[in-house]
């Protein structure tokens, strides 16, 4: 894989009004991700151009945000924050640059609630302060398949999904409490009755929820999918057929399991009783 660029620019705000419907805010200490990957949309919602044109290949470290997000918390309704939305806080420039510990630091100490999202197993170098604050956290990893070819296809830079499973454990054994998310199931690719199986065990064994979605495809994605789409040529296209079909899939073989599951975002009237979590971007 190709370096990553690390740039550094000043922002103004360090809290953003969230755009999901479970989450009041968002915390997003880097824009762009050395994850890179393919279906990743988080590119069309990064501000900074030269991150969105150069996705996976740049990534921008927001050098005051620590600074912005301390008077943030002083103004802001006290709420919940997602950790990040568009872009993961344990990225490999999270271990020198802090700025996602420090800033939950921040955040739990202002009494905001957090839940964290990401495929990093770097999220446990963070366990003293997240259990110390578990009545305010909740941590999610991403896990869109357990084949380690394919998600090597897929998420050319992100950590190996067992990883992110022995990182889960660790969480769940120190009583945070933890969500699964498999996303986006992608048609052809990973939406099989054996891959949403193996990663519901994840959760099964974890005590965690499951949290699920599908691709979404945007355009001017095609040329980043081309690696897939050569080898499933179905996979950007997600009739309402198919979303049916794999939304009985997961909650028959949840039901099944004894998992607790629910899509990422409701359906047309529907109403959740809980906050489901996060996006499918991480």
């Amino acid at each position: 894989m190709a370096e990553v660029e690390v740039k550094r620019v000043r922002v103004r705000g360090a809290l953003t009004k969230s755009g999901l419907y479970d989450l009041d805010y968002a915390y997003n200490p880097y824009a762009g991700c050395s994850h890179n990957c393919l279906y990743c949309y988080a590119r069309y919602y990064t501000p900074f151009r030269e991150v969105s044109e150069n996705w996976g290949r740049v990534v921008y470290v927001k050098s005051n945000v620590l600074e912005a997000l301390s008077r943030d918390v002083k103004r802001c309704k006290r709420g919940v924050v997602g950790v990040s939305t568009i872009t993961d806080p344990y990225q490999p420039i999270e271990a020198s640059e802090g700025l996602t510990r420090r800033g939950l630091e921040i955040l739990l100490k202002g009494g905001f609630r957090v839940s964290i999202q990401t495929k990093s197993p770097l999220v446990l170098r963070d366990l003293d302060l997240l259990s110390r604050s578990r009545h305010l956290v909740d941590a999610g990893l991403t896990v869109t398949t357990l084949d380690q070819s394919l998600a090597k296809l897929i998420e050319p830079g992100a950590p190996p999904p067992l990883e992110r499973v022995k990182a889960l454990k660790i969480l769940s054994e120190n009583r945070i409490e933890t969500w699964v998310f498999l996303g986006p199931i992608i048609r052809g690719v990973n939406d099989s009755e054996f891959n949403i199986r193996r990663v519901a065990e994840v959760a099964l064994e974890t005590g965690s929820k499951l949290i699920y979605d599908y691709f979404r495809f945007k355009p001017g994605m095609e040329k980043r999918m081309s690696p897939l789409t050569a080898r499933y040529p179905e996979c950007i296209n997600a009739p309402p057929s198919w979303r049916k079909l794999v939304r009985g899939r997961v909650e028959e073989i949840c039901n099944e399991l004894g998992v607790v599951c629910e899509p990422a975002f409701p359906e047309k009237g529907e109403k959740k009783d809980t906050p489901t979590r996060l996006t499918d971007f991480y």
